[in-house]
């Protein structure tokens, strides 16, 4: 019997996972399943591009892991129970449970209303396609002169921003940010942001708390309401309530904690990898809900697998940044480099040449993706004869 893996979520995180323990591990010693509820693969990191009118390329699964010795199963999950150690999915025939020997949880984040009235009834999201493709029919239907206001000031915010005043310069765009804006950039990110906001037409409004979405408008403690026809809701990601629904053991927040290898600290046959995950990085600091932050967990995660499974030697490699890429606009973009925990020193990269710069790093990424069995030297390892098979057999995955 094949040691049974199963991934679960093909995000930019799981779907790396799931490829690169597919080259590392010998066919004939393990079966690995990735699930998933969509067909083909989501670039959420331009989520804020399709919201505003741009069409992006289909990256069909059954293509990009053809040959690879990956399994995918078109399936929505609906429970884990690591007790067990199954999963219940459901698709179109109906519900099923899946057995594994390990368990790869990448089920991500969605996002959050941080609890804030009428959200959820009012504003938009893009923290996956099917918002972004709400606002992009919302936004395609306004009329000139009409008022978006983008609600978070983050990344997310700051990209989702500049992109609709760029597509849209007939709208009034407006931003929300509970802090300055960019404050967390150096003096010159700062700068360059608010030049380019400037120049977009974007109004900002700075050290405002949100305590109110209403269909026309954003009511702000301690000051005037903001109006806005379509209001984006940029202010967070909650990761994925099934993990807290579990026995692991989990963060207030939902998030499942891991030590250095993303092993689970409550369940060693389970790994944890993307927004999911509690991972302490540098300066002890967690690391934050990123795409920065998930490639290099999977590479961790799916290497200390085959490790285990092999009796190799652990991998070691330190998980850290080196900067934070912003685009504002097709034109335009922001690198701010960062220390190893995150914090912005002097230097960025601006301009056209930063714009070209995001866009090989967003490229970069789905290459990573789409090409899972690529760029790593062919060194399938025997599973040891102990581990083929080990932990509860119910079903192998079909």
């Amino acid at each position: 019997m094949r040691h049974r893996i199963i991934v679960l979520g093909a995000g930019y995180t799981g779907a790396i996972a799931a490829g690169r323990l597919a080259k590392r591990l010998r066919r004939e010693d393990v079966a690995i399943t990735l699930v998933n509820a969509e067909p083909d693969f989501v670039e959420r990191v331009r989520m804020h591009q399709l919201a505003a009118g741009q069409d992006l390329e289909p990256r069909p699964f059954n293509e990009m892991f053809a040959g690879s010795g990956v399994h995918m199963r078109l399936a929505k999950v609906t429970g884990v129970d690591v007790d067990r150690r199954t999963v219940a999915v459901v698709d179109a025939d109906g519900a099923e449970e899946l057995a594994y020997d390990t368990l790869v949880y990448a089920l991500g984040s969605g996002w959050n209303s941080q609890g804030v009235p009428g959200t959820a009834e009012h504003a938009y999201e893009i923290a996956g396609r099917p918002g972004a493709g709400r606002l992009r029919e919302r936004l395609a239907g306004l009329d000139a002169g009409r008022t978006v206001v983008v609600v978070g000031a983050g990344l997310t915010g700051l990209e989702a921003t500049a992109e609709i005043a760029e597509t849209r310069p007939d709208l009034d765009v407006a931003l929300v940010a509970r802090g300055g804006l960019g404050d967390w950039l150096s003096p010159k990110g700062r700068d360059h942001l608010r030049k380019v906001f400037g120049r977009l037409g974007i109004t900002v409004h700075e050290h405002a708390a949100v305590v109110g979405v209403e269909a026309d408008r954003v009511s702000i403690a301690d000051g005037e309401p903001v109006p806005a026809e379509v209001t984006v809701w940029t202010a967070g990601f909650a990761v994925h309530p099934i993990a807290k629904a579990t026995t692991l053991e989990v963060t207030g927040a939902g998030q499942i904690v891991v030590d250095g290898t993303m092993r689970s600290v409550s369940h060693p046959e389970v790994y944890v990898v993307g927004d999911a995950a509690m991972v302490i990085g540098p300066g002890d600091k967690p690391l934050r809900m990123s795409c920065a932050s998930g490639i290099p967990v999977a590479w961790q995660a799916a290497d200390a697998i085959a490790a285990r499974l092999t009796g190799h030697k652990l991998p070691n490699a330190p998980i850290r940044y080196f900067n934070q890429c912003i685009s504002l606009g097709r034109k335009e973009g922001l690198i701010q480099y960062v220390t190893a925990d995150d914090r912005a020193v002097r230097a960025v990269l601006t301009g056209r040449l930063a714009a070209v710069y995001k866009e090989l790093v967003c490229k970069g990424a789905v290459w990573s993706v789409a090409n899972p069995t690529l760029g790593l030297p062919a060194r399938r390892r025997r599973v040891m004869r102990e581990r083929v098979g080990e932990g509860a057999a119910v079903k192998e995955p079909a």
